[in-house]
């Protein structure tokens, strides 16, 4: 790894924000330069940065920083617009969208790593096919391998056999990954795929290096090593994440292109040309607690926060502005509904485990009971108490801002806690002598509902109980950290959990595969298989975005209602707070590493 250069602290300490509101803080020297430093900070920890191994926001917030994927997005451009990240172009797209042939920009290096021996390495075109094998060998278990499962041609083949051998053949060469020289890669697919570019922009599709993962083994969570602007150079586990420039990244200088908005074409004329990134250093720390990052930012212990949204009403107008105490002191709030959706989800399973799942199956009995508790669940409660008000009703599994959203959706489970009583009445959930229902064989229902052990969730909790406590419903809080919680999510060991999706790209498949029944053991969490949802979405697939996918999407959604594996709840505004020294800044709803676009104004 590269070696951790000291930082020697040399901001003086602040009694009050107000003392700090025109002084950045100076985060050391460096041979008498002045170094960089972002400070921001993650509601929830990390779970690790080998791209292939996770699937949580955080940690691919840092995976961001770290490895290069093939393409990205245009900084400015709304609605999001591809453009070549380590490539010369876009991919040339032939055969009817089933071949892509894309060529790399010579010259791009690995940060220098122990796993090369000491000699610069170059990213070639088969680090790229390497990096989209690993997402198909078994014993990775990826989250991921949604983004390439049935779509290359051998892959599934090699992946099978894989399973039958127990080792995956990284040498074998298959017809879908071709290599012709050391900077072009070919990918052949099955079938024509006109939307495949942006999985290629997809962060957690970068290139890693076959050393770097060999040489590591078992502890390539913890030791990602790419072609990206950042390099991990220290790591506490669910605690903090330091990363400095890469000493050897490629030159890439500013170069959004704004369309007419007149904020974005002040950030293009002040940004445009200069060298990226611009800031030396990034510091995250891991903090659940909302009250704490809002003091760390008044302390002006942190640079950028957007984890705020319950304590809103201290920092904002009702009318979503911020309120002029903060104003006058130079701090400015950028506000974007975020691309994604949060629901409640059902495990559709019959069993959890070796236990019967109350919740599992698909007999009118079980549909039933899963449809009284999306009907008795208070949405508008979750948006304006544990919200506070900071997030709009979502009806539609595909949010604003993503190709394939219906703004015109509305869901056709209701709020209606006299009809879900009824309903339970009506299939055979009876109360007992303490008021709470029973199985139709007479034994207690008990819902496990599962959340993490942060303020916000404990407020879900109540919430759901207080829901469920009005048609009789006994809930059971099971408490976890986010990591585990994820991992026993794509096992199906949860019963009852709220999820988020945020999109990895800005296009409706995105969120339509977390319920492709195939998807199950990666995103599909509720673990829902239905054959008419997957008829469809197979379809879809095939297909360019427009009206005749819409409509797929449209019948795959009710399906969804129908046998209810979810209740779509809301999507999060997202406040981001910026201290008057952070310049360029622009919430982008698909790239995660604004502070690559962006700068310091250090005195």
């Amino acid at each position: 790894m590269v070696r951790l250069l000291s930082v020697l602290v040399l901001a003086a300490a602040c009694n009050a924000c107000g003392e700090c509101a025109s002084t950045p803080p100076v985060s050391g020297s460096d041979g008498g330069s002045a170094r960089k430093v972002l400070r921001f900070t993650f509601q929830a920890a990390e779970t690790g940065f080998d791209p292939v191994k996770v699937s949580d926001y955080y940690s691919g917030v840092v995976i961001s920083a770290i490895f290069d994927p093939l393409l990205t997005y245009d900084y400015l451009a709304r609605p999001a617009k591809l453009v070549p990240n380590v490539t010369i172009a876009l991919p040339h797209v032939s055969d009817a969208g089933k071949t892509y042939t894309l060529r790399l920009k010579p010259g791009v290096y690995f940060a220098p790593d122990a796993a090369f021996k000491g000699q610069p390495r170059e990213l070639t075109a088969a680090d790229y096919a390497y990096s989209i094998k690993r997402f198909l060998d078994p014993k990775n278990r990826s989250p991921y391998a949604f983004l390439f499962e049935g779509k290359i041609v051998g892959l599934d083949e090699l992946a099978a056999q894989a399973k039958k051998s127990g080792r995956f053949d990284y040498d074998a060469a298959i017809a879908g990954l071709e290599t012709p020289d050391r900077h072009t890669l070919r990918i052949r697919l099955k079938q024509g795929d006109l939307n495949f570019s942006h999985v290629l922009a997809f962060s957690m599709v970068g290139a890693v290096a076959r050393e770097a993962i060999e040489a590591y083994g078992e502890d390539t969570n913890a030791r990602p090593v790419g072609t990206g602007p950042y390099v991990l150079t220290h790591y506490l586990r669910s605690s903090k994440m330091v990363l400095d420039k890469n000493p050897v990244f490629r030159e890439m200088r500013w170069n959004a292109k704004p369309g007419a908005n007149a904020e974005d074409q002040a950030i293009a004329a002040r940004m445009k040309g200069k060298r990226l990134p611009l800031i030396d250093r990034l510091e995250i720390s891991i903090m659940d607690e909302a009250q704490s990052r809002w003091l760390a930012f008044q302390r002006r212990e942190t640079d950028i926060e957007y984890q705020l949204e319950e304590l809103a009403p201290k920092f904002m107008t009702p009318e979503g502005k911020l309120k002029a105490e903060y104003a006058n002191l130079g701090i400015r709030l950028a506000r974007s509904v975020d691309p994604e959706v949060i629901y409640l989800f059902f495990n559709t399973r019959e069993k959890i485990g070796n236990e019967d799942n109350p919740l599992g199956g698909f007999t009118p009995e079980k549909i039933a009971l899963r449809r009284a508790i999306a009907m008795a669940y208070n949405v508008e409660d979750q948006i304006n108490i544990i919200r506070k008000g900071q997030a709009i009703r979502a009806h539609y599994p595909i949010p604003p801002g993503v190709a394939g959203h219906e703004p015109q959706y509305r869901n056709s489970i209701d709020y209606d806690p006299r009809l879900a009583n009824a309903l339970l009445d009506k299939f055979g959930y009876v109360r007992g002598a303490d008021g709470y229902r029973r199985m139709t064989d007479g034994k207690l229902l008990i819902l496990k509902y599962f959340s993490t052990p942060s303020e916000r969730d404990r407020q879900f909790d109540e919430l759901m109980k207080r829901s469920m406590e009005r048609i009789g419903l006994k809930v059971e809080i099971h408490k976890g950290r986010f990591a585990e919680l994820i991992k026993l999510g794509n096992q199906c060991r949860l019963m009852m959990k709220h999820s988020a999706w945020i999109a990895d790209y800005p296009d409706g498949d995105n969120f339509m595969q977390l319920l492709y029944g195939p998807n199950t053991g990666q995103t599909n969490a509720a673990c829902y298989r239905s054959p008419a949802y997957d008829e469809r979405y197979e379809k879809s697939r095939r297909m360019a975005d427009g009206p005749a996918r819409n409509q797929l999407y449209r019948e795959m959604t009710r399906q969804m209602e129908a046998d209810t594996a979810w209740l779509v709840t809301d999507s999060r505004y997202r406040n981001v707070l910026l201290q008057p020294y952070v310049v360029g800044y622009k919430k982008h709803p698909v790239l995660s590493n604004e502070w690559l676009y962006i700068d310091l104004e250090l005195r």
